[in-house]
């Protein structure tokens, strides 16, 4: 069987809900399986281009009142936002692997930079889990003043242009959330895009085998990105190609056709997805959907992609018509939306796109957002 562009450009607008938004903040991050959690602003930017209200409000509500989403360190060691149910599966399919290598680096961190060892990193450990017992929750720097430990600086890369000071807390905290201890829960100081941490005692969860949670991540992966190629489910993941080969046995996925090559789909998703109506989008710097896919030509034309993504391979701002990257955004100095096309769409699509803009700047209510990782095009735009 052959799955056409058109088709799945039909699923993408339909599935992550860009087509047909949600009133469910919750169900506009699973349509998308987790939300980029690495810049603050893009968890609402995110969640706010597939909401039929959209604003900060929901997402807040949904973050630190009824925590119903959760955020953590997941897959390729990035931070995400997820379903509260999906966080066993994250943290054993993924995160837990990554916070082996981390343990290692941050013990060798501790050693080379201030000759501390594991004992030591033990105790400030216990340390933390003990005071956020009795406080609740707090920042890096509330804890830093009751265990003095976490304070302490250390020189890394000494000698080179990218040497710099990283604090012990950094390092630490971090870790022990991968490690399932910790978690990011509380409300920021400030506004919404506000970057800084509360902490607390991570809640027990469920147990699985890595196993049972790669089969699971893949099959809620394959059921809002699918059909994906095995490269793009080992982009996606960062597992090895064997664990991305045993979890798709696992869940008797099915081969289909694509312009790249073998894709994959769902054993109940072969029937075609009916196409929505024209459909435009701006979605924001690190979005998952065109972060979802390593294979990108059939929705991200070549031609655009050395001004739409930095160095590092992360995106930037988008505009969309109908399943394709037609475009970038930007916000200037003001707060003004500005934005420019890189492909030719005609006057239907100007004008849908024209009045995402004026959405997007209404609901911001002229807050500025800056991109933690620049674009060209971003760049250009916002000077």
């Amino acid at each position: 069987m052959r799955i056409s562009v058109a088709q799945r450009r039909a699923r993408l607008g339909v599935r992550h809900r860009l087509a047909r938004r949600t009133a469910s903040v919750e169900e506009a991050v699973a349509s998308v399986v987790a939300l980029h959690g690495t810049d603050p602003a893009t968890v609402f930017l995110s969640a706010g281009a597939r909401l039929e209200s959209p604003g900060p409000e929901p997402v807040e509500r949904a973050l630190y009142e009824n925590r119903t989403l959760v955020r953590m360190t997941g897959m390729r060691r990035t931070v995400f936002v997820v379903p509260a149910e999906l966080v066993p599966v994250v943290h054993y399919s993924s995160a837990l692997a990554v916070a082996k290598l981390e343990r290692k680096k941050l013990l060798r961190f501790l050693a080379e930079g201030g000759g501390w060892d594991e004992a030591w990193a033990g105790e400030v450990e216990e340390s933390v889990l003990r005071l956020l017992a009795e406080s609740g929750e707090a920042t890096a720097a509330e804890l830093g003043a009751l265990e003095p430990r976490l304070r302490e600086q250390v020189r890394v890369a000494e000698g080179k242009p990218y040497e710099a000071t990283q604090g012990v807390s950094t390092r630490l905290l971090g870790l022990m959330a991968m490690e399932g201890r910790l978690v990011r829960r509380g409300r920021p100081s400030g506004t919404w895009i506000s970057g800084q941490v509360r902490w607390g005692v991570a809640p027990e969860m469920a147990e699985l085998t890595v196993w049972e949670a790669q089969a699971e991540l893949v099959r809620r992966w394959l059921a809002a990105f699918g059909p994906g190629t095995e490269g793009d489910v080992k982009w996606w993941t960062g597992w090895t190609l064997g664990d991305v080969r045993r979890a798709l046995g696992s869940i008797g996925a099915v081969t289909v056709e694509l312009d790249e090559g073998v894709g994959y789909v769902l054993p109940d998703d072969l029937d075609p997805v009916p196409a929505p109506p024209p459909w435009a989008a701006l979605l924001p710097a690190l979005d998952p959907t065109p972060m979802g896919w390593q294979g990108r030509d059939w929705y991200l034309p070549q031609a655009h992609r050395a001004e739409l993504f930095d160095r590092s391979g992360n995106v930037g701002p988008t505009v969309w018509w109908d399943g394709e990257v037609v475009g970038g955004w930007a916000q200037r100095g003001d707060g003004e939306i500005v934005w420019r096309l890189l492909s030719d769409v005609g006057a239907e699509a100007r004008s849908s796109i024209e009045a995402e803009v004026m959405g997007l700047a209404s609901w911001l209510a002229g807050v500025k957002v800056t991109p933690r990782f620049r674009t060209p095009l971003e760049r250009e735009l916002s000077a």
